[in-house]
């Protein structure tokens, strides 16, 4: 079963995520608190696979959930091979929908300068929240 893996949100954009045990997901607009979250764009909370950080791990770079700035680290779902318009159930009421695979990275941004390196722009994903609800580490993460 796919999972949440960890939480995360920042006051700026650009900058590696806290943990947090919960977070407020709101229809058409994000987490309540992130920097990200708007009403004005599709990106409202970006998902990044913890596979995808053990890429990093691996290759001697000591990363955790949250650093790659991403809002929702999962586990056990290849994020990736979700077409855009994909619906995803987060725990018991989140619904969102994969709006954008991957990004343009920021020229040497934060996370680059802080990581080394940024698998976001090539493995993470983005949804527009369509139904909101409170998501936490170890809800499900459901295809629908």
């Amino acid at each position: 079963m796919a999972r949440v893996l960890a939480v995360s949100i920042s006051e700026k954009k650009g900058m590696r995520k806290a943990n947090v045990p919960e977070a407020l997901a709101v229809a058409d607009f994000g987490f309540e608190g992130d920097a990200h979250a708007s009403s004005n764009w599709h990106r409202q909370i970006s998902l990044l696979a913890i596979e995808s950080i053990d890429k990093m791990r691996a290759a001697g770079l000591d990363v955790n959930p949250g650093d790659f700035a991403e809002n929702i680290t999962t586990e056990g779902i290849d994020l990736v091979s979700l077409p855009i318009g994909t619906k995803v159930r987060l725990g018991a009421s989140v619904v969102g929908e994969v709006s954008q695979i991957g990004k343009k990275c920021h020229a040497r941004c934060a996370i680059y300068e802080q990581a080394g390196d940024c698998v976001m722009p090539k493995e993470g994903i983005f949804i527009k929240v369509l139904t909101g609800g409170v998501v936490r580490p170890g809800d499900a993460v459901e295809v629908i």
